[in-house]
């Protein structure tokens, strides 16, 4: 609930900032109407870089990696018993 409330106040905040620059001749007309705009294709961009950040910091699990393998020579095992042919080891 703490987040909606959050996200909520950025909001308002933000159309409180968008609506006195249209009211305002400190920005061209022109651009304060695209200002919403922006804000979209920044946010976009926000949300693909964090993305992109967390691909690159996944993190490694050398454990569970182990157990990966375990689990593949075992299916293995489970597949050559029932005649199946799995290729190359």
């Amino acid at each position: 609930m703490k987040h909606i409330v959050k996200i909520m106040t950025l909001l308002v905040a933000l159309s409180a900032l968008w609506i006195s620059l249209l009211q305002t001749s400190i920005i061209p007309e022109s651009y304060t109407w695209l200002l919403p705009l922006y804000f979209i294709i920044s946010l976009g961009c926000y949300g693909l870089l964090m993305v992109g950040v967390g691909l690159m910091r996944f993190p490694t699990c050398p454990h569970e990696a182990i157990l990966l393998q375990q689990d593949i020579v075992e299916a293995k095992g489970f597949l050559k018993g029932k005649g199946v042919d799995i290729g190359s080891d």
